[in-house]
């Protein structure tokens, strides 16, 4: 999405390059791998190939990650400039996407519900964060169950800052676990230890089924089946995952039947999708103080609520402040009409990027960048919030494809808030 209002060709790339891994089934997987590359878990480990439905190649992992793709193939659509290389870039990917949409409502739900589950605390794309701790807790593991891996990226970062041994213990068991099962959703579905429904990623469905529409109209065929599951879905998220109290949507532990524990900045999420009415979306507006920071005279949400048990600032998602958090609580702030707050976080995210450079997440208590340094993701929304800034100021974007031809939309051209970095 940041990509796209400059660079065309590779906003398309991108999204190519990772449906180029979707499984017969439309499963799309979390890792697309490329030889010979240094990761764990890497393809040995997932050995994906026990199913029938994974492809031979390119390898990838056999878990998903949240469905913000329908959202994403929109805004490259929208912001491409050349319009007829937009138009056939939807065409392409229409069908891939509907199938992927089609496989979690099929496959990741129980009789009875729309709500989308998740297996394994990476799929919700917050690892570590509290609110799988008790889930986590009750897998209890004999020595024999472990399987043996090493971990990589307490190489490139701070092990103090990342997911503990025991979390990754039961990080790779679920994994071992399901290729056992050869990836068969049904009989993982009756076996797992963790089942949760995320709130965050269910949202970001249910905004991905109405792009999903629009873009299914874009391409001549009828978008009224994703519209109204949509609809059905955002009502059950209404229903099922507001948690009055708190005055946030939660996550719910499907093994424990209840709401989890911890509340986190993941809860505000449904304000992306429009699923809250407009009395209950002043409520969560009013608890945004809760997860609050200031960053100079702006304010950004952290991704553990200061004031939570167990809120530690630079561990992973036990407290720093992340890009995508806010870049969603943004949107979901101008979607209600509360657009002097959502500057506020655009301007906070732009500010600690300017100031610190490109990290996974950053400490809300000094603004410096912890994880891993030059992070793809917060360099891509970087510059979607930069496009954001430009348009309400009146600015404009350009830029150059890969060809090194410069490119200019109908509604991108010379800036001036451009600095020495940018």
């Amino acid at each position: 999405m940041g990509q796209a209002a400059w660079n065309q060709n590779r906003a398309e790339t991108e999204l190519r390059s990772l449906f180029a891994g979707q499984w017969r089934n439309g499963l799309l997987p979390h890792i697309v791998f490329t030889e010979h590359a240094r990761y764990f878990p890497g393809p040995e480990f997932w050995q994906t190939s026990k199913s029938a439905d994974a492809p031979r190649s390119p390898q990838t992992s056999g878990i998903v990650q949240p469905p913000i793709h329908g959202t994403a193939i929109l805004e490259v659509y929208r912001q491409g400039p050349d319009r007829p290389r937009s138009q056939a870039f939807l065409q392409e990917l229409q069908p891939k996407l509907a199938a992927w949409h089609d496989y979690l409502y099929r496959e990741r739900t129980r009789e009875g519900s729309t709500l989308v589950e998740i297996w394994h605390p990476w799929e919700s794309g917050m690892d570590n964060s509290p609110l799988w701790d008790e889930a986590l807790d009750r897998i209890e593991l004999a020595p024999e169950q472990i399987p043996d891996y090493r971990r990589i990226d307490v190489d490139v970062a701070d092990a103090s800052e990342r997911p503990t041994d025991d979390e990754y213990d039961r990080y790779a068991y679920l994994v071992s676990l399901y290729r056992e099962l050869d990836y068969e959703s049904a009989p993982i579905r009756d076996a797992t230890p963790f089942a949760a429904r995320p709130v965050l990623f269910i949202a970001l469905l249910v905004q991905g089924d109405l792009d999903l529409a629009e873009i299914s109209e874009l391409v001549g065929l009828s978008g009224d089946t994703y519209r109204e599951r949509a609809e059905t879905t955002a009502r059950e998220i209404d229903v099922a995952l507001w948690d009055d109290e708190s005055a946030v949507y939660a996550d719910v532990d499907v093994r424990a039947g209840r709401f989890v524990p911890a509340r986190s900045a993941a809860g505000l999420a449904p304000l992306l999708a429009g699923v809250p009415d407009v009395a209950r979306a002043a409520r969560m507006v009013e608890r945004l103080a809760d997860s609050r920071v200031p960053i100079r005279d702006a304010f950004a949400v952290t991704s553990q609520a200061p004031g939570e048990p167990g809120f530690q600032p630079t561990r992973y998602w036990r407290g720093p402040i992340w890009p995508i958090l806010n870049w969603v609580l943004q949107r979901g702030l101008d979607r209600y009409g509360y657009s002097a707050e959502a500057v506020q976080v655009r301007r906070a995210m732009l500010d600690l990027a300017d100031r610190g450079g490109f990290w996974e997440h950053y400490s809300p208590v000094t603004g410096q960048g912890h994880g891993g340094a030059e992070f793809a993701w917060t360099a891509g929304l970087t510059l979607d919030l930069l496009r954001s800034e430009l348009h309400n100021e009146g600015g404009r974007m350009e830029g150059a494809d890969l060809s090194g031809q410069p490119v200019k939309s109908e509604d991108t051209a010379t800036s001036e808030r451009r600095d020495s970095d940018g």
